[in-house]
């Protein structure tokens, strides 16, 4: 799968206007860098605001049972009906944005089928234990990664032209954290983080499931990313993935959000370098780990408000961001239109 190539040609034309609004060269900051970032991937030297379709993915992990978490698993299954009725913080923020949500259960653990409002992909009823054994066959990875890729092909026919991956799945901070272990080389101790709230004893505990896991998997090489993916990853990290990777090669950008969306992200720039192309970092969020992971994927975020809830939250919110550096960038006039003299010609 190779990735589109961004248009630098565009790029340097949105720049080239960039100089010519009415205001010192460089004032607005990185919303001027956001502007023209946009315009080389939307095709268009001074784009208005695309449409924007926000996906969570929801998964169960085998890992949960280990206790590596502060609340039962049976939320994972809760939080979905809670998206469906429009009641979690993705949902507020969607609404604030103008963005579709879809909701897709790839592997909640119940006997229950998939509630109406959200769509059914349900691969299996959560992973295994990955500390123990692989999370997944590589015939569930390869099902997930069409799962995000379907939604990528779905929502660019509705005319989407920014896409948000957010996820919901009790345990997966434990898998996000081996991911980006495998994927980096980091040590447990610099990336596994408190997650949904865990005190001392139970990061201790998460620390060593880590550490078990990816000691199991010392064979496995970090060069062969689909096999670290079966290995500790889960069903909505893989599909994660593939929303990434078949967003790139349709030459789509992507929001990235938190911890979990870095972990992807990194699974995918392994699986196709070209992807990172396509990637807005939107937060530095608290959960130890994500800086690491962003770094690694030379990629700054936006903002740093303390954020840790995922969802896709982080990213939701930074859709407002996006929607103001384009509006400055198309809709500001230049020192010709405003009849307003330009910055001193200085030569001598």
């Amino acid at each position: 799968m190779t990735a589109a190539v961004p248009d630098r040609s565009i790029e340097a034309h949105a720049r080239a206007r960039q100089n010519l609004l009415t205001k010192p060269a460089g004032s607005l900051g990185r919303l001027e860098d956001l502007a023209c970032w946009l315009a080389a991937r939307l095709g268009d030297v001074a784009p208005a605001m695309p449409r924007c379709e926000i996906f969570v993915f929801a998964a169960d992990h085998g890992v949960a049972t280990r206790g590596v978490s502060a609340f039962p698993q049976s939320v994972t299954e809760q939080m979905v009906h809670n998206f469906t009725r429009g009641g979690a913080g993705i949902n507020v923020l969607a609404r604030l944005a103008d963005a579709r949500i879809e909701v897709v259960d790839v592997g909640v653990a119940s006997d229950e089928p998939t509630p109406s409002g959200a769509t059914s992909a349900r691969i299996g009823r959560g992973t295994h234990d990955l500390s123990r054994e692989s999370a997944m066959s590589d015939a569930q990875v390869t099902k997930a990664l069409d799962v995000g890729a379907r939604c990528v092909e779905e929502s660019y026919a509705r005319g989407a032209r920014i896409l948000i991956a957010g996820e919901m799945g009790i345990g997966n901070t434990t898998a996000a954290a081996c991911l980006i272990c495998a994927l980096t080389g980091a040590e447990p101790a610099s990336v596994v983080g408190r997650g949904t709230g865990i005190e001392d004893p139970v990061l201790a505990l998460k620390r060593a499931v880590v550490a078990s896991a990816l000691q199991r998997m010392t064979l496995v090489a970090k060069d062969a990313p689909l096999r670290v993916l079966a290995e500790v990853g889960g069903f909505e990290l893989a599909a994660i993935t593939g929303l990434y990777l078949a967003a790139a090669k349709r030459g789509v950008p992507v929001v990235l959000d938190g911890f979990l969306s870095a972990a992807a992200a990194l699974a995918a720039v392994a699986i196709e370098p070209g992807a990172r192309d396509w990637m807005l970092a939107s937060h530095l969020s608290t959960e130890l780990g994500h800086a690491l992971a962003l770094r690694a994927l030379e990629l700054e975020p936006l903002l740093d408000l303390k954020l840790r809830l995922g969802e896709g939250t982080g990213a939701a919110l930074t859709l407002q961001i996006i929607r103001a550096a384009l509006a400055l960038h198309r809709e500001m006039a230049t020192f010709a239109q405003a009849g307003v003299s330009g910055p001193a010609d200085t030569r001598v």
